[in-house]
């Protein structure tokens, strides 16, 4: 197998994983924050300022690992 054919295979699956990853993450990161928000209404603030960091760190993987598909994808 040729490394090109590697890439070509390997990095829609990766990119595929860290999606579903980042979607299973944010998911259950939200679930727990209203879950939170439920619990102590009146640390509202709180609770979704840590949330949104979260989250933003969650969807940094996915970006990072869809930069990397370009990048290696443009050397196909």
């Amino acid at each position: 197998m040729d490394v090109k054919v590697a890439l070509a295979f390997s990095l829609p699956i990766a990119l595929g994983i860290a999606a579903m990853g980042s979607g299973v993450g944010l998911g259950r990161a939200i679930a727990s924050a209203m879950e939170a928000l439920g619990r102590q209404p009146e640390a509202s603030t709180k609770i979704l300022i840590q949330m949104v960091t979260g989250a933003a760190f969650i969807e940094a993987i996915t970006i990072y690992v869809l930069v990397y598909a370009f990048i290696y994808g443009g050397k196909l």
